[in-house]
């Protein structure tokens, strides 16, 4: 094996990644966190791959990531989804939750692993939820703010015992919004948690 194998296995895998993320519509800060290449290199894939190569349904996405707590718990169908991703996140071991439901990243900073990590948990939500609310900056964002256990944390169901995203600041009924939903509907039954104990 020549030396310089591992250095172009290492580029050949950041090039996979941004390409993987630029298909979600992935911010181009967030994918130079992720692959740390330059944000030319990160235009030129995107130009190359994508809108010279006759993909222009994969849109570049400019400005800032969404950073509004609010619109994960806006209503139940965005609280569902939210917490589908944060039981993704700790499938895929992005976070850990411990005994008192407080999550721990498990990543000190984001990579290439990381990111492909990230995107297997996404494609596996965009699997699940065929109305998809969340695009790939807002689960971006989601990851890192369930994290902080600050503005949004996990809630405990008082009718299931399901976890559950929940804004810190906004009143909390201790119900998750598969129960919400069940008793819009005249559902009766209980419900699995989202999100298990690691």
């Amino acid at each position: 094996m020549r030396l310089t194998d591992d250095r172009y296995a290492g580029e050949r895998s950041q090039f996979e990644l941004a390409l993987r993320m630029i298909r979600h519509e992935a911010r181009t800060r967030t994918i130079r966190e992720c692959t740390g290449l330059s944000d030319d290199r990160i235009r030129k894939l995107f130009a190359t791959y994508f809108l010279n190569g006759g993909k222009t349904h994969v849109r570049r996405r400019r400005g800032k990531s969404p950073r509004q707590v609010q619109y994960y718990v806006k209503n139940p169908a965005h609280q569902l989804q939210a917490t589908t991703l944060v039981a993704l996140y700790c499938a895929s071991l992005l976070i850990r939750i411990d005994e008192d439901d407080n999550v721990h990243a498990c990543w000190p900073r984001p990579g290439v692993e990381f990111g492909h990590r990230l995107c297997r948990a996404y494609e596996t939500y965009l699997v699940l939820h065929a109305d998809a609310k969340l695009n790939f900056e807002w689960a971006w964002n989601l990851l890192h703010c369930i994290s902080w256990n600050d503005e949004l944390y996990l809630a405990s169901c008082g009718s299931c015992d399901a976890r559950y995203v929940q804004d810190a600041y906004a009143l909390d009924e201790a119900a998750c919004p598969a129960c919400i939903t069940a008793a819009a509907s005249g559902t009766l039954g209980a419900h699995e948690s989202f999100v298990q104990e690691t």
